[in-house]
């Protein structure tokens, strides 16, 4: 029988147990970022692109969120690019939390890894007010005096200008709530969950340690903006990070650590759902190695 095609994919959400914990993957949806934002020879760019079968254009990349059920506490790390994102790929985050049947006023706790704005404007949802009422927003300290500060807004480009805009408008209603934490490396974020340090990709780029019943769990942020360049090659910076050689040290560390102590990770640019592992491969290089879809877990 005819029928016509669904024009569109299913929802972005899938589930995996972490020990006692149920961590929920959100999707916000997907960028494109243009080759030439990633360092180093095109040549070298386009051999690894082409044995990835990416296109020939700009990479796709997906926007990754977390929703942590530890069965006392909701805790949701980072908010997407929010319902007035000029991006219309982005933006899915909240529709993909009514899907997993989540109300948002039932999130206790928001942590942010760092204030980019694929990461923190979905904090408020179409009208302007706080998307999570009844959460507390944890951000970095240094994080946050970096974007805060009004002398750096007027000293940067004018087309980045923006991200300062859209990262102040979002935490607003927060503070002005009351809503707002800072943290620092090693703080406990929530029962089970520890900030973890890692920045360079901005000044207070920040990573959480999930821990239930003995299982460890990293979501590590923006550490990769390409699995098929930076896992092979982590000397490849893009052109986003405020410190290059600080991010291509840590993520040299942490990839390191997840293949050492063969720990779970996520990324929030890892092809969704982006959860998987690190193996060593090659010479300073890594291999990412999806974890296996399971229907039931």
């Amino acid at each position: 029988m005819a029928m016509p095609p669904a024009g569109e994919q299913a929802p972005g959400v899938y589930r995996l147990k972490v020990g006692g914990f149920e961590v929920t993957v959100l999707s916000d949806g997907n960028l494109a970022i243009h080759r030439p934002a990633f360092a180093g020879d095109a040549a070298g760019i386009d051999k690894l692109l082409d044995a990835a079968f990416l296109p020939s254009g700009p990479i796709p990349t997906s926007v990754n969120e977390w929703l942590i059920n530890t069965g006392n506490k909701l805790v949701l790390v980072d908010a997407g690019a929010g319902a007035g994102t000029s991006f219309p790929s982005l933006g899915k985050m909240h529709g993909n939390l009514a899907v997993a049947g989540v109300d948002p006023a039932a999130v206790d706790v928001v942590v942010v890894t760092h204030m980019h704005p694929d990461h923190i404007p979905g904090l408020l949802g179409p009208d302007g007010q706080m998307m999570f009422p009844n959460a507390v927003v944890h951000i970095n300290s240094d994080e946050h005096a970096f974007w805060a500060l009004a002398q750096n807004r007027s000293q940067a480009p004018d087309d980045f200008k923006v991200f300062f805009d859209l990262a102040n408008a979002a935490i607003k209603p927060y503070a002005d709530a009351g809503k707002l934490q800072l943290f620092k490396n090693g703080d406990q974020l929530a029962p089970g969950m520890t900030a973890a340090a890692a920045p360079g990709h901005t000044v207070g780029h920040s990573m959480v340690r999930v821990s239930s019943e003995g299982v460890d769990f990293l979501i590590w942020g923006d550490i990769v903006h390409c699995a098929a360049l930076q896992f092979a090659e982590p000397d490849r910076q893009i052109a986003f990070d405020s410190d290059p050689a600080m991010a291509i040290a840590n993520r040299k560390k942490v990839m390191e650590m997840a293949a050492t102590d063969r720990i779970l990770f996520a990324g929030a640019h890892l092809p969704f759902p982006g959860v998987g592992h690190a193996a060593k491969a090659g010479s300073g290089g890594y291999r990412y190695v999806p974890l296996t879809h399971a229907e039931h877990y």
